[in-house]
Parts: C-alpha cells; sequence; structure tokens
C-alpha cells in the first residue's frame, strides 16, 4: 500500500512538474527579474501555493510542439516589446486621449489551462488587461487601451483569438490541435502568421 501510494506521488509530481515550471516563470516575468534569486523565490512560492492551496491536479495535455513553442516565446517578446512602445506613443500623445474599452473574447478551442495561458499572456502584453473570465462560457473580458471605434474592437478581439492558435499549436492537446487544423483547412481560421500589434495583440 506504501508502494502504491509512493508510486502516485511521484507521478502526481511529474505531471505537475511543468505547471510549476510555468509558476516559477510567471513570477520571474512578473518581477522582470531573471535571477538567480528570482528563480528561487519564485520556485518557493510555487511550491507553498501547490502545496497549501491544494487543488485538483491539472490533466496537462502531454504535448509540446517545440517548434511552435519557441515561435510564440519570440511571438511573445516581440509583441511586449511592440506593446510598450505603443502604449508610450499613447501617453505622450497630448493631442487626444487614447481610446478605452471593455471588450468580451468568446474562445473556441481553449479548455482551463489554455484559457489560463490565453488570460495571462493577454495580461503580459502592455496595453491590455484580463478584467473577468467567465469559465463556463469560455469568454475572457479584456480592458484594453488604443480603441477608437468597432473596427480597433474587432482587431483587439482578433488579436486574443491568434493568441489562442498560438498556443493550442503549442501547448494544446491533440483534439485541440486537430480542430484548429481543421478550421484553418475550411478557412473558418488565420493560418500560422498573423501580425499581432500592441495591446492583447
Amino acid at each position: 500500500m506504501a508502494r502504491d501510494t509512493r508510486r502516485h506521488l511521484w507521478r502526481d509530481i511529474r505531471v505537475q512538474l511543468p505547471f510549476l515550471a510555468w509558476l516559477v516563470v510567471l513570477w520571474m516575468l512578473l518581477w522582470a527579474q531573471f535571477t538567480v534569486l528570482s528563480f528561487l523565490t519564485g520556485l518557493i512560492v510555487a511550491v507553498f501555493v501547490t502545496r497549501v492551496f491544494r487543488l485538483p491536479t491539472v490533466a496537462l495535455s502531454g504535448r509540446i510542439n517545440l517548434w511552435y513553442t519557441a515561435l510564440f516565446v519570440v511571438q511573445f517578446l516581440f509583441a511586449v516589446l511592440r506593446g510598450a512602445l505603443s502604449v508610450t506613443r499613447q501617453v505622450f500623445d497630448f493631442r487626444r486621449q487614447p481610446g478605452a474599452a471593455i471588450i468580451a473574447v468568446p474562445l473556441r478551442y481553449a479548455d482551463d489551462l489554455v484559457m489560463t495561458h490565453v488570460a495571462v499572456t493577454s495580461s503580459l502584453i502592455p496595453g491590455s488587461l484580463i478584467v473577468e473570465a467567465d469559465r463556463d462560457r469560455r469568454i475572457l473580458y479584456l480592458h484594453v487601451i488604443g480603441v477608437r471605434d468597432a473596427a480597433d474592437v474587432e482587431m483587439q478581439r482578433a488579436g486574443v483569438l491568434l493568441w489562442e492558435r498560438r498556443i493550442v499549436r503549442a501547448l494544446g492537446d491533440p483534439a485541440q490541435y486537430r480542430a484548429l487544423k481543421a478550421d484553418e483547412r475550411a478557412g473558418l481560421v488565420g493560418g500560422t502568421g498573423g501580425r499581432a500589434k500592441g495591446g492583447a495583440r
């Protein structure tokens, strides 16, 4: 019985290890520090959170596409830089106030894990912030700046859906990835490219 318990414990640790690593990375991103001290404090916080505030085991997809993951990281870093420049430009544009809006984005492929990734990604890019997440209906609500008309709102919404597709390609489970590829073949969504400008994009 003790052997089964230990085996179950090690299996849980192995399954949760990517989630623990993601919490550490998220901690370092939030503090914008990539140092040994930041890593160690992030690890302590991640272990504390996962041990004290116990949640059911997260069912990870078990699928990681290294090419799309690397591409996602590059696109994300570029989007952060572009978003920061866009927000700075709007702040110092004294001729007009930057428009703002709260938009609803119904996600197409997301489960709890992908929805969380999309929400975190959108919030880390300057110019947009998640204000609410409707788990049951898979809808994210974002506060975005730099919008002046309905076309800008649709562009922001399309940007969030683009990030969802990028995350599904990189980390989504096989069923999500097949659904995305089927929609791409049917011409219902864009391909692997797509330009993302500031904000949630």
